[in-house]
């Protein structure tokens, strides 16, 4: 296991690295002004030679590429400010650190994806597990049901029409928004419930349906057929034999899923107004703020390699036959 571990971190820092490379020549490289940009509209002759030699626009290619990479590691310094390791640059509007303006923005974005995952897998597996082991009752009907008509909502749908409900409407809930669970635990939940619910509205549905489908197929394995032949009690079956062997498309999505939602929660962010790392990427393409644009993508691109990282080390626990591929 130890080896499997090594080698997908091996391969996440080369593939961290190709990301940061693609994303330099995408942007600094490229045929637009870079530092026209970064000067504005009302801006002088002067003025725009003063930003290429701040932002380094008159020295070699490679030399940018080296400190662009190199800031990540050791820090970077500017005109005005030193930006310490991890340097993803400095923002052109605000001025700011964009590494300080995405970690202001990550709890938001990480409140929605926790919040959003625990509930859809206890819900969505736990819902989709119960259909299955009830398969042609009631309950699976409800559940195959609901799932069908949940999965056909969307968040720009769904959340509109939850907030007039129960926020405009009734008043029983607050208008969402991000509180710093340190400060307020209780105000955190309150102002987050929503959103969150809503979020894992949409992901239970297709959970519920993939879980049962997983489960359904396990049991007509022929080594579970086998364990019931021999007298086995079906729950002891299902728990036992079925269940674990289940789970691997579920981790699979589950990764895709989760490395989605850290990347920036865009829509659900938008629809509640919420600050977070999806309306900060949107805010930033929108101002053409590119140091703050690819300062996102390398945050999200760093925890979508995380997440897939602790993925395949949860598919090789479940799987064995995958360490040694």
């Amino acid at each position: 296991m130890l080896q499997f571990i090594i080698r997908r971190l091996a391969g996440a820092i080369v593939t961290l690295f190709l990301i940061g490379a693609a994303t330099f020549f995408l942007f600094v490289a490229a045929p637009s002004d870079y530092a026209s940009l970064a000067c504005g509209r009302d801006c002088s002759v002067t003025r725009l030679e003063d930003i290429r030699e701040a932002l380094g626009l008159n020295l070699p290619l490679a030399t940018q590429f080296w400190q662009f990479m190199s800031g990540i590691v050791v820090g970077r310094d500017f005109p005005d400010a030193h930006c310490a390791a991890p340097c993803l640059g400095q923002s052109f509007h605000s001025g700011d650190m964009v590494w300080d303006t995405i970690m202001d923005r990550f709890p938001t974005t990480l409140t929605l994806t926790a919040g959003g995952a625990i509930c859809f897998l206890v819900i969505g597996v736990g819902a989709g597990m119960i259909a299955a082991y009830r398969r042609g009752s009631m309950i699976d009907k409800v559940a195959t049901g609901a799932s069908m008509v949940l999965s056909s909502f969307q968040i720009y749908f769904l959340g509109p029409i939850v907030l007039v409900i129960f926020v405009y409407g009734t008043g029983i809930m607050e208008d969402p928004k991000y509180v710093p669970i340190t400060e307020d635990p209780v105000g955190w939940f309150i102002g987050m419930s929503i959103p969150v619910v809503v979020m894992a509205t949409i992901f239970t549905a297709q959970y519920t349906r993939m879980a049962r489908a997983a489960m359904i197929e396990q049991l007509a394995e022929e080594h579970v057929r086998t364990a019931r032949a021999k007298g086995m009690a079906k729950r002891y079956v299902f728990f036992r034999y079925a269940w674990r062997g289940s789970l691997t498309p579920i981790v699979t999505v589950l990764g895709i899923d989760i490395s989605s939602m850290l990347g920036g929660a865009v829509v659900t962010e938008i629809t509640f107004s919420l600050q977070g790392i999806g309306r900060l990427a949107v805010d930033g393409a929108g101002s053409k703020d590119l140091p703050l644009t690819m300062g996102v993508m390398m945050f999200g691109a760093f925890f979508i390699l995380i997440v897939n990282i602790l993925t395949d080390i949860a598919y090789a626990y479940i799987d064995p036959r995958v360490r040694l591929s």
